[in-house]
């Protein structure tokens, strides 16, 4: 029907999103363009009460969302849903961020999106393990994007291993990156952590740096977690 753009909607477990990390790689890029436009991991099933934004959901959305933002050329929007919930007086869940009638938090989901609404981009760049996109092998997704305005190359990576994953980076490109590199984690070590109104930041991100030599840096990244490294070009 010669459609602009299609708006598509994923409720399903975590390892539907874990699975179709891939989903946009080899589409029409003739096509029409997407826009995700509601979506969110199922801790228990489709649309149940009992669904938690845990961190298990919020792990495997940021490794699918590395494959959106791989294909933004095709996915031009995405929006996790829905956004607001009170904790007395719901209808749906899970929601992005939870509130009474005196505080509020974000989820983990909430600390996802938050990275990488802040860290876009403006050019998408090869993130790539023995020449492939990184999408699954050794349990690891990862996409990239340089920021022009601001002269950074940020990497993102989803370990949703339960072990620590130890990879080389190795930096391409005529850009220098030598100095420090800053790191946002978020990760637990337990898939059901949840915040709540009592503890809101209990699973949020950390922020600490990492030395980049010769273009190379040791990286060890938790078990399930998620990790945003921007490096300074110059």
């Amino acid at each position: 029907m010669h459609a602009d753009i299609l708006d598509e909607h994923y409720y399903r477990a975590p390892d539907w999103f874990l699975k179709e990390a891939r989903r946009y790689d080899n589409y029409d890029r003739s096509g029409p363009k997407i826009f995700a436009g509601e979506y969110a991991a199922q801790s228990n099933a489709i649309a149940s009460p009992e669904n938690k934004n845990n961190w298990q959901c919020a792990l495997s959305e940021a490794a699918y969302m590395t494959g959106l933002e791989r294909n933004a050329d095709v996915v031009q929007m995405a929006s996790y849903a829905p956004l607001f919930a009170h904790a007395d007086g719901w209808q749906w869940t899970p929601d992005l961020i939870w509130y009474d009638n005196l505080r509020s938090y974000g989820t983990p989901d909430y600390y996802v999106q938050k990275l990488y609404s802040t860290n876009k981009g403006t050019d998408v760049v090869p993130a790539l393990l023995d020449g492939q996109t990184i999408a699954g092998q050794d349990s690891l997704f990862a996409s990239a994007v340089i920021d022009k305005p601001g002269g950074e190359l940020i990497l993102k990576i989803a370990n949703v291993s339960d072990r620590p994953k130890t990879p080389s980076i190795t930096l391409q490109g005529s850009g220098r990156f030598n100095g420090n590199a800053t790191l946002y984690t978020l990760t637990s070590p337990d898939l059901n952590a949840i915040n709540s109104l009592d503890n809101p930041k209990a699973l949020s991100p950390v922020t600490s740096s990492i030395k980049t030599e010769n273009r190379r840096v040791n990286l060890t990244l938790p078990a399930s977690s998620f990790t945003v490294i921007i490096f300074k070009i110059k």
